[in-house]
């Protein structure tokens, strides 16, 4: 009976291991590129973000598991990803900690080690709910870190703007020809809502504000509220986003020191675990005489 149950855990978690492979091929498979959807997202309504590729299209069947995990939307949309990404990276995660208990138990098994049927069942359980809140704490890890970089970015933003303003250009042809200066992913995202703004025939600085409300970055909707002003009554900008550009930059000073601040506090917590066991150590003799 004991064996049964042993090759039946293992057929079981050489199926998980199957399945994992098979998806994680899949997704690395490059597919066929499409014009269609490409067009399709430059005529997309506004703030309803971007449509989904052909890729995007072959995880619909998580659409439903999406829905259930309720993902964070903003985090994923500054990363850059869909919601069936999530719960796709959250699925594999919690399938190689269900695998890992199992292939460890017959393991141990082969070399004539037995375990209850119990601590696999349970370890594979455990793991495989660790695992996925693993994968979620790093998407939200990528995501605060990403936050960081796209708000000191704005920052760069502002100035661009503001001297492009003072050579005389108009409030548009600002926004654009700052975004194209610098490269990197933050102003690539900004140089894709103003060419959807053109395309479209919206105002850029209501494309920003969306994209701004998307992602969760209110910064760059301050640039967006203060290019509005700019382009409706004509008013002269370049000083108020210089004057935004470096409160904001002494924002993130301040969040940055609060942030050493915390971290040097935790690190206090083993400094005075330290000084007991070096107490403790000092006074054994003496206890240890009575």
């Amino acid at each position: 009976m004991i064996l049964n149950w042993q090759l039946t855990v293992a057929v079981c978690a050489g199926a998980a291991v199957g399945l994992g492979v098979f998806l994680v091929v899949r997704e690395l498979v490059p597919a066929t590129p499409a014009l269609g959807p490409a067009l399709r997202r430059l005529h997309q309504p506004p703030g309803s973000g971007q449509l989904a590729g052909p890729a995007d299209r072959r995880l619909e069947w998580l659409t439903g598991l999406s829905r259930w995990l309720r993902p964070p939307h903003r985090q994923l949309a500054l990363i850059d990803r869909t919601p069936e990404q999530y719960a796709l990276s959250l699925l594999l995660s919690a399938l190689v900690g269900l695998a890992a208990p199992t292939l460890l138990g017959v393991s141990l098994f082969a070399v004539g080690i037995r375990l209850p049927v119990v601590v696999p069942v349970l370890g594979s359980l455990g793991f495989a709910v660790l695992s996925a809140l693993l994968a979620h704490r790093s998407v939200l890890a990528k995501a605060d870190a990403a936050r960081d970089e796209f708000r000191q970015a704005v920052c760069t933003y502002l100035d661009l703007v503001a001297l492009q303003l003072s050579a005389a250009h108009g409030p548009v042809q600002s926004l654009e020809r700052a975004a194209a200066v610098c490269d990197g992913w933050v102003f690539d995202r900004i140089s894709e809502s103003l060419r959807i703004a053109q395309m479209q025939m919206h105002s850029p600085w209501d494309e920003l504000r969306d994209l701004a409300d998307r992602i969760g970055i209110p910064e760059l909707g301050d640039v967006g509220a203060i290019m509005r002003s700019s382009g409706s009554e004509g008013a002269q900008v370049h000083e108020t986003l210089g004057s935004r550009a470096d409160s904001l930059r002494d924002q993130i000073r301040t969040d940055n020191l609060a942030r050493a601040e915390g971290v040097t506090s935790r690190l206090d917590i083993p400094g005075a675990l330290l000084v007991f066991v070096l107490l403790g150590f000092a006074m054994y003799p003496f206890i240890a005489r009575l």
